[in-house]
């Protein structure tokens, strides 16, 4: 039987995953499925930088805007739904297309989840009571001190995963980092790797660039209609949550920019020490070419 492959693009935020993943697509006749955690809400579109509607007429995306901010989704449901559907995706193609910049979700569906334990809803609500009465800083004192190693590997500036560390060591009294560690379900489909970089000069520019396009094409008043939302985990995301601080007189409008652009290139930049693994193929994201034929490579 001819193998199954699932190509993985990857790479920071504004590199231009979605317009090579569809150049991709359309050469080697196959679909797209998403591995941007944010691009799963109907609700928020410009400030995730959600494919345009030209974009997903040309090719087939899979978990782009099927879900709202109000459903709880985890990265567990997320990868239960995916291996579904790639398995039945791989009846009619060989090769599948895995494009996002989650490093946490594309590793979810090629090696799976580690078997966490589970956590009552008591500590985890305690967690977030600490955090938004205290602030982000002490989620990070404690995780720094009780799991260095899962301190210096997740973003530290995601309250979401924070929590999610703190809670499973303190149910388990062990670290974080040990289940993670732990042997994960094997899959029935090859992987390859691709990771996506550019100069970071031109990276940041472009960062910047798609930041005022943002606000140009309407994204105060996006956020300013999700404002009610602004607790949920979904807009816990950049370009909202500055954003909401101008909303709250905390931050002026001009602010409220530079600290979209500011953040979003630290988040690029963690980005691409994350996908700077072993098992990943670096290209500079022009390398279409060489890209290509890495993947008929792959595919003999």
């Amino acid at each position: 039987m001819k193998k199954k492959i699932l190509i993985v693009l990857a790479g920071p935020t504004a590199i231009g995953k979605t317009s090579l993943a569809i150049e991709l697509a359309k050469e080697f006749k196959t679909e797209i499925i998403s591995a941007d955690s944010r691009q799963f809400y109907k609700e928020l579109n410009i400030g995730v930088a959600k494919p345009s509607k030209a974009q997903l007429k040309q090719i087939k995306h899979h978990f782009i805007g099927h879900l709202s901010i109000q459903k709880n989704y985890s990265i567990g449901n997320y990868e239960a739904d995916s291996i579904q559907l790639i398995n039945n995706l791989f009846n009619k193609h060989d090769i599948l297309f895995l494009c996002g910049g989650s490093g946490l979700y594309i590793d979810a569906i090629c090696e799976g989840l580690s078997p966490f334990p589970k956590v009552s809803n008591a500590i985890r609500n305690r967690l977030k009571q600490e955090y938004e009465e205290k602030g982000i800083q002490i989620l990070q004192t404690r995780l720094k001190k009780i799991d260095l190693d899962s301190f210096m590997s997740i973003d530290k500036n995601n309250p979401q995963r924070l929590i999610r560390a703190l809670e499973i060591s303190e149910v388990s009294e062990k670290p974080f980092s040990y289940y993670k560690k732990l042997k994960k379900e094997k899959r029935n489909f090859h992987t390859l790797y691709i990771a996506l970089n550019e100069e970071r000069e031109i990276l940041y520019e472009k960062i910047n660039n798609r930041t005022q396009k943002m606000i140009n094409d309407g994204l105060f008043e996006e956020a300013k209609n999700l404002y009610k939302y602004k607790d949920f985990p979904a807009l816990q995301t950049i370009g909202y949550q500055e954003i909401f601080k101008n909303l709250e007189n905390t931050y002026s409008l001009d602010k409220a920019i530079d600290e979209i652009k500011k953040n979003s290139r630290r988040y690029a930049k963690r980005q691409i020490t994350w996908f700077k693994k072993e098992k990943y193929n670096q290209y500079n994201i022009n390398q279409k070419e060489d890209i290509k034929q890495l993947i008929r490579n792959y595919l003999l």
